[in-house]
């Protein structure tokens, strides 16, 4: 007898902590019926792969939501969203049935899926129904009497309301990319910065933050400016650059991948005058991001 699955499918983007409140009901619903909790979901989010501009549109890269999955337990296989977004919902149903066994189905409030969204919960219960096969739907989760969603995730961040965020998600929002070579203007100011490249799609809080920087496997203090630098306008491109300034650090990382974790918002990115204004400035938000470090020990 092939092994059947408690289901449940969706984008999933920041694997929040909404997302996991829906986990946690699949791995007990699974367990009330005596099968095994499976995660069917997409790596990009529709809107993403549909939009004309899908810059700067995810809380969670493919890679990322992986590592997530992962390290809360739970079992996932990736959709190709090509070949269902035109399905329509009876087509789409039978190919749930058929290729992943499904004993039993768990859906957030708000789900739909195929084509034009058609396939609503009122339809997947109907088809539950008829085939005796369980179907939940689960409440949102709430913060504050509000829907813990990506979208108010994503405003959030917009808002630089940093630890909010965290709350929301359930872990730091972090940034990960490749170290490359910039202007170099930092280390003339006496605050060297390592610059990332981040890839398109990933969302980008402006500002100078508080963060915590994964070299390899140890972990650091530093301070980071995502934004167009203003006072000095060397930057010619449509996406922000992210410059991290790394405490107590002294080795060449070029060429690797490095990891931030946002903790805390200092301020938004400011033109300065001059650059001894800008250089005033840098001390200023050092000394601010340590104190606000140390409080996390």
């Amino acid at each position: 007898m092939k092994q059947k699955y408690a289901i449940t499918i969706g984008t999933f983007d920041g694997v929040h902590s909404g997302h996991r409140y829906l986990l946690n009901r699949l791995e007990s619903i699974a367990a009330h019926y005596l099968l095994k909790p499976l995660v069917l979901y997409f790596p990009f989010p529709p809107k993403t792969l549909l939009s004309n501009h899908p810059e700067m549109t995810l809380l969670t890269l493919p890679q990322e939501k992986k590592q997530l999955f992962k390290q809360y337990g739970v079992n996932t296989l990736p959709l190709d969203f090509n070949a269902c977004r035109d399905c329509d919902p009876s087509r789409f149903w039978k190919q749930l049935k058929t290729n992943y066994h499904m004993g039993a189905m768990v859906v957030g409030a708000d789900f739909a899926f195929g084509k034009d969204r058609q396939g609503t919960v009122s339809f997947l219960r109907e088809q539950c129904r008829r085939e005796q096969i369980p179907f939940h739907v689960e409440n949102f989760y709430q913060n504050d009497h509000q829907k813990i969603s990506s979208s108010l995730i994503r405003k959030t961040l917009a808002l630089g309301n940093v630890p909010l965020a965290t709350q929301l998600l359930g872990h730091p929002y972090e940034l990960s990319g490749m170290v490359i070579k910039g202007h170099r203007l930092g280390r003339k100011l006496g605050f060297p910065t390592a610059n990332l490249d981040t890839g398109i799609y990933k969302i980008l809080p402006l500002g100078v933050f508080a963060v915590k920087v994964r070299v390899g496997k140890k972990f650091y203090g530093g301070f980071c400016n995502i934004g167009f630098r203003p006072t000095v306008n060397t930057l010619h491109t449509l996406l922000p650059l992210v410059e991290v300034h790394i405490f107590d650090f002294h080795k060449s990382i070029y060429g690797r991948k490095i990891t931030i974790w946002f903790i805390e918002k200092l301020r938004d990115e400011t033109k300065f005058t001059t650059l001894d204004a800008l250089k005033t400035q840098l001390h200023n938000d050092r000394a601010l991001a340590q104190q606000i470090l140390k409080k996390l020990k």
